[in-house]
């Protein structure tokens, strides 16, 4: 008996220890836009700065649980995030909906698995879970956000897909899962609150600052752009940046940023000029200005070119 009780006793050590999470010096403080919707607006920086603090997450408390949208780039981010939503709620975290599977949004999901919920992607979230792109990326971050992102993060797979537009509705909330298809990822989903008329738009949307293009499809993620409803919207939450309540003026300035640069670079690769010679010529001067130009612009219109120099050759 004394036996067992001594093995018992040292083996909760370590289950204590799982549940703990490195320390953080940044902020994470939820915010509310409106009667059931809030997120926690992440700082403006590159993906390594604030202790990986730079994108946005959000939740709605319902009567019946909460549903959770994205889940910040670190299990500490979303282990803060969900302890902002302990003091709103005592309500179960039901779903967390994955606008795209990107480093920034999904490290933290396995903290709201743990917790119980469902976690809802787009269909080609395996696309990049089955991928040396996320295997890569994940090595890269445990040195480079160590301690926040180590060993004993990983990468959570959902428990179900979309491929389509969907809907559900918990405790009298009604909720549209936007499926966007291939945009800013190779598959992105926006979540609609239609009571509260709030749209959480991921990073098809980025507010304020210079978005990441990475790979992305710009004319598709362009298309998505135009073709969104923003009439009936009274906020809109983006991936990056502070919550818009004039989401049409949100939209506007992401879409303006990749029509340029789809402009610019498509007049250099129609001249055949090389890329740094295109780049150099280009006025920079509306965006110049924004937060994450000096890191990201480059890389954007370098992606850009090349994409658009396939686009040619496909024609």
């Amino acid at each position: 008996m004394i036996k067992g009780l001594l093995s018992l006793f040292l083996l909760l050590p370590a289950v204590a220890v799982a549940e703990e999470y490195e320390p953080l010096s940044v902020d994470v403080k939820a915010e509310q836009v409106s009667e059931h919707c809030w997120y926690v607006p992440g700082n403006a920086g590159t993906a390594t700065q604030f202790e990986g603090f730079i994108s946005n997450a959000g939740f709605v408390i319902t009567d019946e649980g909460v549903v959770v949208f994205d889940s910040l780039g670190t299990p500490a981010l979303a282990n803060a995030m969900l302890g902002e939503i302990r003091k709103l709620t005592d309500k179960p975290i039901v779903k967390v909906v994955v606008s795209h599977y990107h480093a920034d949004h999904v490290y933290g999901l396995q903290v709201f698995k743990e917790a119980g919920a469902e976690i809802v992607s787009p269909g080609e979230a395996f696309e990049y879970i089955d991928s040396d792109v996320g295997r890569n990326r994940l090595d890269e971050r445990r040195v480079s956000l160590f301690p926040w992102v180590n060993d004993e993060t990983n990468l959570v797979s959902p428990d179900s897909t979309v491929t389509d537009n969907s809907s559900f509705t918990l405790g009298g909330i009604d909720f549209e899962i936007v499926y966007l298809g291939k945009a800013h990822s190779d598959g992105d989903l926006a979540l609609l609150v239609k009571q509260d008329k709030v749209l959480y738009s991921g990073d098809i949307i980025f507010e304020g600052r210079v978005p990441f293009v990475g790979n992305a499809d710009t004319k598709s993620w362009l298309e998505k752009l135009e073709a969104m409803e923003t009439e009936e919207l009274e906020a809109l939450i983006p991936g990056h940046g502070p919550a818009a309540t004039d989401p049409k003026q949100a939209i506007s300035g992401t879409r303006s940023y990749l029509a340029y640069l789809r402009q610019k670079m498509g007049e250099g690769v129609e001249e055949f000029m090389e890329f740094a010679e295109v780049y150099d010529s280009v006025d920079w001067s509306e965006f110049d200005h924004l937060p994450a130009f000096s890191s990201a612009n480059r890389i954007n219109a370098y992606g850009v070119y090349l994409s658009l120099e396939k686009e040619l050759l496909e024609e």
